[in-house]
């Protein structure tokens, strides 16, 4: 872990992961593992519109419920396409220390 203290999102994301060779009848996230990346990529989509009308139209429990499921969805398909939290910690660090603007503008088209 880098020599840093684990957040519950690395502890939440080493759960799903454990769940890998779980029977799909017994768990849920071994169920949404075994269903394929279109499927998983679904559902994380419909979460993050789920997370938009929590926080235009519902009031702060709805929002923080709906980012929970948000991030859970997320971490699975992180999961099962190999990309894992410290990859992804390691890209924001890097990004830190770059204007918003100018990664924006470092993209390609």
């Amino acid at each position: 872990m880098s020599g840093r203290k684990e957040h519950v999102l690395d502890a939440l994301y080493a759960t799903i992961d454990g769940r890998r060779d779980a029977d799909p009848e017994d768990s849920w996230t071994a169920r949404l593992l075994a269903s394929g990346v279109p499927k998983i990529a679904r559902k994380t989509g419909e979460e993050a519109i789920e997370t938009v009308v929590a926080a235009l139209a519902e009031g702060p429990e709805a929002l923080v419920a709906e980012s929970a499921d948000l991030l859970y969805h997320l971490l699975v398909l992180w999961s099962v396409r190999g990309v894992t939290p410290d990859m992804v910690w390691k890209e924001l660090q890097q990004r830190k220390r770059v204007s918003g603007l100018d990664e924006k503008a470092s993209r390609k088209p």
